[in-house]
């Protein structure tokens, strides 16, 4: 089984460069970092916890 992170780029990001973040979902935790720096630090959180910032970011 592979433990490689699969990881998807924001649909608001552009080819352009900019603020750009990137999510790598996982069962147990959801891991996201700088798009333009992709080997710098990426910070990791719970699956609710993730669900909970998206919930509200849809609605700022």
């Amino acid at each position: 089984m592979s433990t490689a992170l699969n990881w998807f780029k924001s649909s608001h990001s552009s080819d352009e460069g900019g603020a750009c973040v990137e999510i790598a979902a996982h069962p147990a935790a959801v891991h996201v970092r700088d798009s333009k720096d992709i080997e710098g630090p990426a910070f990791t959180v719970a699956p609710a916890a993730w669900s909970a910032f998206a919930a509200y970011a849809a609605t700022a």
